[in-house]
């Protein structure tokens, strides 16, 4: 019987640690079918969280009574199925297809379609097993078994972003991970021929009374909580910060360590120490949130909301442990409720709020739902308690107020979509006294405009005269420093507030490429920049590389590369195959000026391998912020063959060459990884 065990063990632990491989693999796959927004993934988890629950529910249907040679043989069919869709279509492997006009759409389409029915019979594993074991043994259900799984789970997630991204091709990565799985089919199939559950018989636990039904539902409301904590911390972060794997994974597992911490150490969990480090952590959070108009150093946000996270998603998922089932009949219902819960908490954080809400307050109703919880929770403790978690309860709904009031003071427009939260702030500036509207996108800037007579064409923020992008323009298609000779074509993608065609003169082409159809009405009547622009221009809606992909060589003589998810440009733009794309639409002497100002990336170094590979030149252009005119410090990354550019008196003193980083490789549609770019960026 131990070896029997370990081979269930091994079954769970390789199931879980193939669900959570390939969730980050094939989310990145699917970001540049999307632009590479930081959406994405959240949808996606919405996605796996759904079929999480449709592969507990396919495990409760087929544990409800005896497991007949029928549902054997179902399980055996499921099996050898999933291994011919796997065989046939290898794994997953998306075009770039225009998927921006439905997100959600293309997202649920392209998993259910590559990996949907592989993900649910993974999905069902853990609990189909631990019925089964403990029918076997005719003994109690190994609830220490779901430990096990959600520690493959955590092995997988942390590998990926270390391991397997920063050493192994997308195409590399599919292969291993289809050979794993068919490793698991064969494991699988083994356990189903050989299982054979006894007779029932009158066990202690079958004895034990049947479980109220207010205590099912926490078994489903608790868990909710913990998903919704989870999807805000993760949308927050990768909001702000960008859409990469590492800050995916960072959140997620948090969430497994709590499982694991919950299910196989539960003595650890003290509900007194608890409660009051979790009551600390939404009052101080709570806080920075309600200041809108304040930024916090990134790396201590990361710290303390992954430590709100931690803190809420132990509390819910060791309460769930606390309020388990006895009787094993009672356990895949068990397991059901808590997947229905988690699909619940992601589905409204991921799907239903950006289409109620036009601002964000994910955080804010996690931090209220996590309150009330508390309360429900520790009622039976006395009035203490209850007057703390109702107190909290009030103040918590009391921030989505101030949050509301907030984001409405001095904001002109508030859109939301799945491409993210977009806000026109309007304010006074001193000591001029000039209007000046911003466009934010989370906590970034996307561009600002001065309202004053002899500021309204004057490029600002990252946008100055004095800039990479300047330099570049004005620049380009010139024979002495100030005389330009012809009219410029200029190729943008990114629209932001338009400030780019505050360089257009009479004659000038300027075509801008933006994924986000909220952008542009934004762009057009709240801003000025592109009304009063004399050049002749376009607008192509969808993601830049694959409208560029369909169109004839463009002639660009300047192709600016300003699209940003978060507060770094999209990696499927950053790409070998990318630049040869952009070299398509360029004129012999075209410059390429990539936008890289950024907190967190160092993305220079990464360019200029780019550049190299296509035989062109790249040098940085870090420009100093001018506060009095509304002129951020920018970092701009220009690549060209134009040696006379390069070398004019007006550019080549701020042009200068970039610093290598060892062992960086030129990233690819099949390779890319940002772990060691990553905080080394140019605030």
């Amino acid at each position: 019987m131990p070896s029997s065990r370990a081979l269930y063990a091994l079954t769970i632990f390789l199931s879980a640690f193939l669900l959570f491989l390939v969730e980050p693999m094939a989310a990145k796959q699917l970001l540049p079918i999307l632009g590479g927004s930081s959406a994405v993934w959240l949808t996606c988890l919405v996605f796996f969280q759904l079929t999480l629950l449709a592969g507990y529910l396919y495990a409760h249907w087929l544990n409800r009574s005896e497991f007949s040679r029928s549902r054997q043989r179902l399980h055996l069919a499921l099996l050898t199925l999933a291994v011919l869709v796997l065989a046939s279509t290898y794994l997953f492997h998306p075009s770039l297809s225009n998927g921006t006009t439905h997100p959600v759409t293309t997202i649920f389409a392209s998993l259910t379609l590559s990996i949907g029915l592989p993900f649910l019979l993974l999905a069902s594993t853990s609990p189909l097993l631990q019925v089964w074991l403990a029918s076997s043994e005719a003994g109690p259900v190994p609830y220490r078994l779901f430990a096990l799984s959600n520690a493959g789970s955590l092995l997988a997630l942390l590998a990926y972003p270390t391991l397997v991204e920063p050493h192994l091709t997308l195409k590399l990565q599919r292969t291993l991970w289809t050979l794993g799985f068919f490793l698991f089919a064969i494991l699988c199939a083994v356990l189903t021929r050989q299982s054979r559950p006894a007779t029932p018989q009158p066990t202690a636990p079958e004895q034990a009374p049947t479980t109220p039904l207010t205590t099912k539902l926490l078994w489903f409301l608790l868990p909710m909580v913990a998903a919704m904590q989870l999807a805000a911390v993760t949308s927050h972060l990768t909001v702000n910060i960008a859409a990469i794997p590492l800050l995916w994974i960072l959140p997620l597992a948090v969430y497994l360590l709590t499982f694991i911490l919950a299910f196989e150490f539960p003595t650890l969990y003290r509900r007194g120490v608890v409660v009051r480090l979790l009551v600390l952590m939404l009052a101080s959070l709570g806080y920075a949130l309600s200041k809108t108009e304040t930024s916090f150093p990134i790396l201590i946000s990361i710290l303390f909301f992954l430590a709100e996270c931690f803190i809420a998603c132990l509390f819910c998922h060791a309460e769930t442990y606390y309020l388990r089932p006895l009787r094993r009949s009672e356990t895949t219902f068990f397991y059901l409720l808590i997947a229905a819960g988690g699909a619940t908490g992601t589905f409204f954080i991921g799907i239903a709020s950006p289409l109620i809400f036009s601002a964000n307050y994910d955080l804010a109703i996690a931090f209220f739902l996590t309150a009330i919880m508390a309360l429900v929770v520790t009622w039976s403790e006395g009035w203490p308690q209850r007057l703390l978690w109702f107190t909290s309860s009030i103040l918590l709904f009391g921030l989505l107020v101030l949050l509301h009031v907030g984001y409405g003071r001095q904001t002109l427009v508030r859109v939301r979509d799945f491409y993210g939260t977009l806000r026109v702030k309007q304010s006074v500036t001193s000591p001029q006294g000039t209007t000046m509207r911003t466009l934010v996108n989370g906590t970034i800037q996307h561009g600002t405009q001065l309202f004053a007579p002899d500021l309204m064409r004057v490029p600002t923020t990252y946008y100055a005269r004095d800039s990479g992008v300047g330099l570049a323009i004005r620049y380009c298609c010139t024979t002495l420093d100030s005389d330009t000779i012809r009219p410029r074509n200029i190729g943008v993608i990114g629209l932001g507030v338009g400030t780019i065609a505050a360089y257009g003169t009479p004659g000038d082409r300027m075509r801008f490429y933006e994924i986000n159809p909220q952008v542009q009405p934004v762009a057009q009547n709240l801003f000025t920049y592109l009304r009063d622009s004399p050049a002749q221009i376009t607008h192509i809606q969808g993601d830049a590389r694959t409208s560029l992909a369909h169109e004839a060589p463009n002639q660009f003589d300047v192709l600016v590369i300003d699209a940003f998810s978060g507060d770094a440009i999209p990696l499927h733009l950053l790409t070998t195959e990318a630049i040869a794309l952009y070299k398509s639409h360029l004129t012999p002497n075209g410059i390429l000026a990539f936008h890289v100002s950024n907190q967190f990336l160092d993305l220079a170094p990464e360019i200029a391998l780019l550049a190299a590979s296509a035989n062109m030149q790249s040098r940085i252009v870090d420009t100093p912020s001018n506060d009095a005119i509304g002129e951020f410090r920018s970092t701009w990354v220009l690549v060209t063959n134009n040696t006379a550019f390069l070398t004019s008196p007006a550019v080549a003193p701020y042009a200068l060459r970039i610093d290598q980083i060892p062992a960086l490789r030129p990233w690819t549609d099949d390779y890319s990884s940002l772990l060691p770019l990553l905080f080394r960026g140019h605030d």
